[in-house]
Formats: C-alpha cells, structure tokens, sequence
C-alpha cells in the first residue's frame, strides 16, 4: 500500500471497518502506516519520536474495540504528552523532557482503539505559523518541499496531507489547526473553547485561547474523533456546551439555508489575490449550494486585538519559563531559546498582573463582540490564511526586530484564524481550492459558540460538492 488511496474513502472509519469485516488485518496496517511515514519522513522532517516498532509490537496483543480500531495517527509534540515519548515543546530547553503519562485527550483517543505511531514536529511553544524550530530544523509541505507545511501543527499536517495516515492529533490556540490543514490541503476544525479537555496538565491554554483536536482528511473522521474526545476531564474550570445530536451524524444531514457573511480581509492586512479570487470562487459554491452570502466586517480593531493576545501569551510563556527554572532548579539559557520567543519575553514578559486581566477581559469582550455578530448570520467565511503557503525561511526573526515586527510577519499570513480562539466559537479550515502554482488555499468557516454540528453539516455539503481526498501530493517527489 503507497498510500490510502485504495480504500474508499480513504479515512480512518473506512480502515477500522475493513480491520472488524477481516478484510484487512490490524498488523499489517500498522506495519504499512510505519513504512509510509519512515518512507515520506526524510523529504518532510516530521517526526520527533519514532514509535513505530514499539506499536508494531503491541498491535497483536490489544484488544479489538472501538471506533477506530487498529487505525494508525500521530501526535502532535507540543503540551500534549504521551507517555514514555519526548515532551520537547520544539525547544532546545526541552529537548530532555520525557513524559511520564498521556495527556486525557490521548487517553481519550487511546480508548477509540487508534495506534500512536509517533510524535511530531512544531515550532518552540507553539507561536509560529510554520513549523521549523532550532531543535529539529524545518518541516516541508508535501505539496512542495520548499513550502511550509504551516504551523504549529504542522508535522502533523504534513503526514497526513501525504497519505501516511488518515488523521493526526494537533491542537490550535491562534490558528494551529486551521493554518497547517489550509497549507497542507487537508480539513482542520477547532472546537469551541470547553469542549475538548486540557488536561491534567492544565485547565486551560493562554486563558482558554488554546484547544485540542485533530486535522484529517475526511469531514467524517474528524466528526467521530470529536465525538470521542468531546466533555470535560475531572477538574476542569469549564466546559462548553454542544448540540445532543452526534456530530458523525450531522454529517449526514444537509444544512437548511444559511446565511454566510463573506470577510475578505482584516485591515491592515491585505489578502493576496489568489486567496481573494479563492474565496470569492468558495463563496460562488456556496451561493450554488443554495446558501446566501452577503459581505461583512469583522468589529475588531486587529492591531489592538492583537497586542492584546501578546499579552496573555508572553505572560503565559514567562510562567512556563519559571515552571521550568523550578523544575530544573536552574535558570533558563536565554540564549538555548528562539529569537521569536525572546522577543515576546522581552516585550510581554514583564506584564503587570494588573496588565494580563485588562487583555483577560479585552478578548472576553471581543468573544461577546462575536458572538452578537453570529446572531446577525450563521456562518462567517473568509480564507483561512491571507497568503498562500509561504516558502521556507520566511517568518525567521531575529533579535533587533520588535513585536510589532512579529505581529506583521506571522498575522499578514493569518489575521482571521486567531480571532474565533479568542472568541471561543468554532472554526474550521475546508481544503476547497489550490493556487496555480498547485499549493492548497483553504477556506475558514466559523459558527456560534457550541455549533460544531452545523459546521461538520456544511463541511460535509462542501465536501460532496467539491472532493479533495483524491487529490493527492506527488509522492515520487517524497522519495528520498
């Protein structure tokens, strides 16, 4: 097997059925989905933990079970332990962290009968849109080797987008989902805030911007994941609630009429032309779908919105810093970490406590904002990202620059992703167009709070419409 192109759909529902039938056997799945990722590895640098012979020898003894049982995926190396791998964070100051239990969202998707196989790449902590680190170098996009594959989620996209496996653990708190399946040509769905556990490490992520889910390449697969992974964990601060109906089955189920508003750009960023001409064509399918798109703008002033953000998030990355110090019983070498991440130190670092609750109830509001403004329709579309997928090297930084160099750099590509994080509504990212050049271009959905059901139902529409898990990278040109 090169791929899982031969089943129909190629997903991980269709391979757990075809393992219970006896048409394909448990083993031999895992031993094919090992092979694929070492074989796509070397051209992609996905890969943090290999963990392929450590789940070939426990594939035969475990019990049959579950969802998806017997399907292969990976996970995602970032705040999201699995037990006995690194934890590194994509930081050089992680490098020797082993975690010693799994994260309740592996445990969670353990219980669904998947076999982890590895752990993937993701730029340090999480706060870059393309997934290359100092510790394990730059990770490629299947479309095209000198592309991003996106970040943070990024070596899990990528595995993915390549046919290795059907569906990959990430989790997204500006975008980390959503950007890498737009630049891999895959689906990425972040759920509201509260709906997928966080712990135990933690009750939250940057004050509940932050969640856990998976990217795949069937609206299916991520529905019935979702299902799985869906309520809180013991001690949880929140949880959100969600429509009664399961959301497999709202895939299912074709939406009624709704009513898109179209967001082209966020001032002061422009969006490119070829994801302008994308989204105008997306918004076209839905309008032949029988949907009524009218254009909107989004309330929110980005360049305030975001310096806001960059307070919750530096404030947060001195605290895990101290964590760490603690831990250590010494302090961190500044200079083991990434220029990005000093820059966010040096200007967010020091925020007043004061500081942080005045951005806590800054982004709150903005949440209320939102969700007013999803009264007003049912769906907002824009394109995910501004840009199509950018080359390799291009958010490097260094340390003369400033935050607002930084927020130019990484929310020129992305200025939508970040806000339905801070909002707490669902987003998804639907691999609906590529550029001429061949890269994916996705297009971002959002609903109310709680309202992932209508958005697997649209996905599912635009999905049927439009097909993209035929459509496959060349992967003669990920041949070592």
């Amino acid at each position: 097997m090169n791929d899982l192109s031969r089943l129909a759909p190629p997903d991980g529902l269709a391979l757990a059925a075809a393992i219970r039938s006896g048409r394909l056997a448990r083993r031999s799945v895992t031993s094919e989905a090992v092979a694929r990722i070492r074989r796509v590895n070397p051209a992609l640098n996905a890969i943090v933990d290999d963990l392929g012979d450590d789940a070939m020898a426990t594939t035969a003894a475990s019990a049959p079970g579950g969802v998806f049982d017997g399907v292969p995926t990976v996970v995602k190396d970032l705040f999201m332990p699995v037990a006995g791998a690194r934890m590194t964070n994509g930081s050089l100051i992680g490098r020797a962290t082993v975690a010693p239990f799994d994260a309740e969202v592996v445990r969670r998707g353990r219980a669904t009968g998947i076999s982890i196989l590895a752990t993937t790449t993701s730029p340090e902590f999480g706060t870059s849109y393309t997934t290359e680190s100092r510790l394990f170098g730059k990770t490629a996009n299947p479309w095209s080797l000198e592309h991003t594959a996106g970040g943070s989620s990024g070596g899990s996209a990528a595995l993915v987008a390549a046919r290795a496996i059907p569906f990959a653990f990430g989790n997204d708190g500006g975008g980390s989902l959503r950007v890498p399946a737009s630049c891999c040509g895959i689906f990425g769905l972040k759920p509201s805030r509260g709906r997928v556990p966080m712990g135990p490490m933690i009750g939250e992520g940057w004050a509940g911007m932050g969640c856990n889910n998976i990217m795949s390449i069937s609206v299916r697969d991520s529905a019935a994941m979702l299902d799985a992974l869906s309520g809180m964990d013991t001690g949880a601060p929140y949880a959100a609630p969600h429509d009664e109906d399961s959301l497999l089955s709202c895939c299912s189920k074709r939406p009624a009429r709704l009513r898109i508003g179209l967001v082209t750009r966020l001032d002061p960023f422009a969006t490119n032309s070829q994801c302008l001409q994308a989204v105008e064509d997306a918004a076209e399918l839905c309008e032949a779908l029988g949907h009524h798109v009218e254009t909107m703008t989004l309330p929110v002033d980005a360049i305030e919105y975001y310096d806001h953000v960059f307070t919750i998030i530096g404030a947060q990355t001195k605290n895990f810093i101290g964590v760490i110090e603690q831990m250590g019983g010494r302090p961190v070498d500044r200079d083991a970490l990434e220029a990005r991440t000093r820059i966010i130190l040096r200007e967010k670092g020091e925020v007043s406590g004061a500081g942080y609750a005045a951005a806590v109830d800054y982004i709150h509001a903005f949440g209320r904002r939102m969700g007013r403004l999803l009264e007003d329709c049912d769906v907002l579309l824009s394109p995910t990202l501004a840009k199509p997928p950018q080359l390799l090297g291009s958010f490097d930084m260094n340390d003369s620059e400033t935050l607002p160099d930084l927020i130019d750099r990484f929310h020129s590509f992305s200025p939508f992703t970040s806000l339905f994080n801070a909002s707490g509504q669902p987003a998804m990212s639907v691999p609906l167009c590529w550029s001429p050049e061949g890269l994916p271009i996705g297009m971002h959905f959002a609903a109310g709070f709680g309202r992932e059901g209508l958005l697997f139902s649209l996905a599912a529409q635009l999905e049927e419409a439009r097909p993209w898990a035929g459509r496959i990278p060349p992967l003669n040109a990920l041949t070592p």
